[in-house]
């Protein structure tokens, strides 16, 4: 199963509605929209971007390459966001997201067949009435559980992730509805969490902006029934089911929030996040089992200069039997720190990060990293150069 997270990581495992989406941490600036002529349908936006990079990562076991050269993201979307019909259709793949701790085999190539529309990667209609603070969308949709979200690199102030991140749900297909009005931004989603085509999964966003550097979220994602073991999910070219993958992820209860603080060129965004599976003797879930994540964001950009400086700690904590990220019963602190470069549409950025297990027991048996399987502390390091339109 863990090798399966690893691949899903390297593919794409995504969690946005739009890929251009933008907040205060995101040390990058996003790709600029190219507005074209869409006849009958009106004024487009086009935008996209590509990134690649080269890794090092230790602890792997015996015979594991540890270096190599991966494509990340490779994205392109098409938009109309004016009048009462809109449409949002993003094509391509979102990979290239390492979370330092969970790697037992190299970072995979990212591709288009991770997912079970294949290079559709988002695609949605929207109704928005003219002049209310709601619409309606239906289709293909990224989750809108958690602040990194899983966007391609250039939105992220790290390449790396954490264990948040890594337990998230990403893709779905299902009806979507927003609400904004004044300070407060409602989302609700209703789909096949985790891309398996069983419809029963609920995903919920708040937002309340104080004022422009205040902001608070607070998200839900979780199963409202029973997802059997026969279900696809993610990695449907490989026949995935959700017994390869772990139940207890797919049929979980998520909660978390996060709070977006920016005071001149710093940006700082603590979250905390909590998950469980309760439990369900059907599905093998013989105990309870969960996984709490804590971690604290920042991002600093120097000010007239093409330079910025990314980065988070983190912790995280599992209980019962669930390998939610190494192995069960883990328990561990990591970190990252990554300094970019960007001149217009292009970036350069270094990512160095690593994660110490403080408990890798289970049972009385030990697990981890290197050829034993036993160490506690892996490095994950990348150099990422990307490309914006």
């Amino acid at each position: 199963m863990k090798n399966l997270r690893q691949k899903i990581m390297g593919l794409g495992f995504v969690t946005a509605s739009s890929f251009l989406t933008t907040n205060a941490a995101h040390a990058l600036s996003g790709p600029s929209t190219i507005q074209i002529d869409g006849g009958p349908l009106g004024v487009l936006d086009l935008s996209g971007g590509i990134d690649s990079y080269g890794y090092v990562v230790s602890g792997l076991g015996n015979g594991q390459q540890n270096t190599g050269i991966n494509v990340g993201s490779a994205l392109i979307e098409l938009q109309k966001t004016t009048g009462e019909l809109q449409f949002t259709l993003e094509v391509g793949s979102s990979g290239g997201a390492i979370a330092p701790g969970t790697i037992t085999a190299r970072p995979s190539q990212t591709t288009i067949g991770s997912f079970s529309t294949g290079p559709l990667f988002a695609g949605y209609m929207t109704l928005a009435p003219k002049d209310m603070p709601f619409t309606l969308s239906a289709g293909r949709f990224t989750s809108i559980e958690g602040y990194e979200y899983g966007l391609p690199a250039w939105f992220d102030s790290s390449q790396l992730v954490t264990d948040i991140y890594w337990v998230q749900n990403g893709q779905d297909t299902g009806v979507e509805g927003s609400y904004n009005q004044g300070p407060l931004a409602v989302t609700i989603n209703f789909g096949d969490g985790w891309d398996t085509h069983v419809f029963n999964f609920l995903q919920a966003l708040t937002s309340y902006s104080f004022n422009t550097d205040n902001v608070l979220s607070l998200y839900y994602g979780g199963n409202l029934g029973r997802t059997g073991l026969n279900a696809r999910t993610y990695g449907w070219s490989g026949g995935t089911t959700v017994s390869d993958y772990g139940p207890y992820f797919i049929n979980s209860q998520l909660f978390g929030a996060y709070y977006s603080y920016t005071t001149g060129n710093l940006n700082l965004v603590p979250e905390v996040q909590y998950v469980f599976a309760k439990t369900d003797h059907q599905l093998g879930i013989d105990k309870t089992t969960s996984n709490l994540g804590v971690a604290l964001f920042a991002d600093y950009s120097l000010a007239k200069t093409p330079y910025s400086l990314g980065g988070w700690i983190e912790y995280e904590n599992s209980r019962g039997a669930g390998a939610w990220f190494l192995g069960p019963q883990s328990q561990g602190v990591g970190f990252a720190l990554s300094p970019t470069w960007q001149y217009k549409s292009l970036f350069v950025r270094a990512n160095a990060g690593g994660f110490y297990l403080t408990q890798n027991k289970y049972d009385g048996v030990a697990y981890g990293y290197g050829g034993n399987s036993e160490g506690k502390f892996q490095f994950a390091g990348t150099l990422e150069v990307g490309l914006m339109l």
